[in-house]
C-alpha cells in the first residue's frame, strides 16, 4: 500500500508553528498584484514569459536553466516520475532504487513508492550531518535518484557543498540527485554552483517560506537545460496557475520583504537556542525556518499542551535519530515569544 502525505491540522485562528509557514505573510505587494488581475487573466491560459526571465535573473542563471512548477512538491513528483520512466528499456522494466537519507521529508518516499520505484533509506550519524558514506555504499548500478536536502527537514541541520559534490560524482550516469533548498532563504547555501559542472544535480526551490506563498503553491527546478530536457516533457503546460504567477512575480520583486522575514527569522532562533540552553534541553542548529529541540518523553504531552492553548508545534519523536524531539517554526519574534513562554511553564510545571 502507498503511504500518503498526512497533512496536519490545526484550529482557524491558533498559532501555526508546525508546518514551517512565514509567520508574517506574504509582501503586500503579492496581494495588490493578486487585486490587479482581470477577468480575461482568469479566462485565459497564462503567459510565463515575464515570470519565467524574472526568477531566473532572481536565481542568476539562464532562463533555459528554469521549469517553473506546482511547488516543490510537483518538482519531487516529476523528477522521481522522470527516472523512473528512463529506466524501461523495451520490455525489461529496471525498479528503480531511490536513495534517501534519513530523517527526510515525507514526500520523497511517497512519491518514489508512487512509481514503482524501491527506497532504499540511509540512517542517520549523531549530531545529523550528511551519512556521507552510508549513502556511497547505498548506491548501485539501479540508482536512479537520491534526494538530499539543505538545511535538513526536520533537523535544520546544513549539507555542505563538497559533501554534496561527493555524492553527485558517484553516482551511475542514468541518476539524478536533487538538492531540495526550501529553506534556502534562511542561511545562503545553495548547490547552484554545481549545476553546470555536474549535469545530474537538479536544484529544487519554493517561494512558500521566505516569500510566503505556500497556499499559491510556487517553485521552481534548476538544472542545466540538457538535464532539464528529462523533466520538461513530465510537467503539465501550465503547471503553476495565473495567481501563483503574478505573486511570484511581486515577491521576487520586494527583497525588502525578505530581508526582514529573514532577521525575525534569525532572531526566533536565537529565543529558542537561548530557552534550551537556560533549560537544558538538546537542540541542533538550524539553518532554515525552524529548531528541532528535543525534550524527553514529554514531547507528545508538550504538544497536546501547546495545542489547548492554540499553539502547534510538531512531534517528530517518530522519525529516525529524533525521539522525544519536537520542531517549532522560528518566524515572527512576537509569535516566538508567545510559544516559548507557553513551552517554557510547561515544561517547568509537574508531569
Amino acid at each position: 500500500m502507498i503511504g500518503e502525505y498526512e497533512r496536519p491540522a490545526a484550529s482557524p485562528g491558533g498559532l501555526r508553528l508546525h508546518l514551517n509557514e512565514n509567520t508574517a505573510g506574504c509582501s503586500p505587494r503579492v496581494l495588490a498584484a493578486l487585486q490587479e488581475l482581470t477577468g480575461e487573466d482568469i479566462a485565459f491560459y497564462p503567459d510565463y514569459a515575464e515570470v519565467e526571465r524574472e526568477t531566473a535573473a532572481y536565481l542568476g542563471v539562464p532562463r533555459d536553466h528554469v521549469v517553473l512548477i506546482n511547488g516543490l512538491d510537483e518538482g519531487i513528483f516529476v523528477t522521481t516520475v522522470a527516472v523512473a520512466r528512463d529506466t524501461v528499456t523495451g520490455h525489461s522494466p529496471v525498479r528503480p532504487e531511490v536513495i534517501v537519507p534519513l530523517p527526510a521529508f515525507d514526500m520523497y518516499g511517497v512519491t518514489t513508492r508512487a512509481v514503482g520505484g524501491l527506497l532504499v533509506e540511509v540512517m542517520p550519524e549523531p549530531g545529523f550531518g550528511l551519512p556521507v558514506n552510508g549513502l556511497l555504499a547505498a548506491i548501485t548500478p539501479r540508482t536512479r535518484l537520491v534526494f538530499i536536502t539543505s538545511p535538513n527537514n526536520p533537523t535544520g541541520v546544513r549539507v555542505s557543498l563538497d559533501d554534496i559534490d561527493r555524492v553527485a560524482s558517484a553516482l551511475p550516469p542514468e541518476a539524478l540527485l536533487l538538492v531540495d533548498e526550501a529553506y534556502h532563504d534562511f542561511c545562503g547555501d545553495t548547490a547552484l554552483p554545481l549545476i553546470s559542472s555536474r549535469r545530474n544535480v537538479i536544484v529544487g526551490r519554493t517561494f512558500a517560506k521566505g516569500h510566503g506563498l505556500a497556499a499559491l503553491r510556487a517553485g521552481c527546478l534548476v538544472a542545466h537545460s540538457s538535464t532539464l530536457a528529462r523533466i520538461r516533457p513530465i510537467v503539465p503546460p501550465y503547471s503553476l496557475n495565473v495567481c501563483a504567477a503574478a505573486g511570484l512575480r511581486a515577491a521576487l520583486a520586494d527583497r525588502s520583504r525578505l530581508a526582514w522575514y529573514v532577521a525575525q527569522v534569525d532572531r526566533s532562533r536565537t529565543l529558542i537556542y537561548e530557552l534550551c540552553v537556560r533549560l537544558g534541553l538538546t537542540c541542533w542548529r538550524s539553518g532554515a525556518n525552524f529548531v528541532l529541540l528535543r525534550v524527553g518523553d514529554r514531547a507528545s504531552e508538550v504538544v497536546e499542551r501547546l495545542a489547548a492553548r492554540s499553539i502547534f508545534i510538531r512531534n517528530r519523536s517518530s522519525e529516525p535519530g529524533c525521539e522525544g524531539c519536537v520542531r517549532i517554526t522560528a518566524g515572527v519574534v512576537e509569535h516566538t515569544e508567545r510559544c516559548l513562554a507557553a513551552l517554557e511553564e510547561i515544561l517547568c510545571a509537574e508531569p
